[in-house]
């Protein structure tokens, strides 16, 4: 299952990967311009993780809503998800995109 959030990607994974730590928040990414991020409304029901650059979401709850000023508001089912932050093609290097 894929989730598109503006310029934020989400895939339900079957397992975290080995070595992930726990990370603190609910913000799956920040918006350099705008200010606004990406974030999970109940902060209690979700952890998240990472591995190196990787992110991960882990919904604790039955379900956790994903909210941002710019975009309507998503409902991610209890589970395991990968994030990542959609990126662009430049001539010398492959650069996130700021929100």
């Amino acid at each position: 299952m894929l989730y598109r959030h503006g310029d934020v990607l989400i895939s339900k994974i079957p397992a975290l990967p080995i070595g992930v730590q726990k990370r603190t928040g609910a913000t799956l990414a920040h918006g350099e311009v705008t200010g606004h991020s990406h974030r999970i409304q109940q902060t209690q029901a979700v952890q998240l993780w990472v591995n190196g650059s990787e992110l991960f979401l882990e919904v604790k709850a039955v379900s956790a809503t994903l909210i941002h000023e710019e975009h309507r508001a998503i409902e991610l089912p209890q589970g395991l998800y990968r994030v990542w932050k959609q990126r662009e093609y430049r001539p010398d290097a492959y650069v996130e995109v700021e929100d």
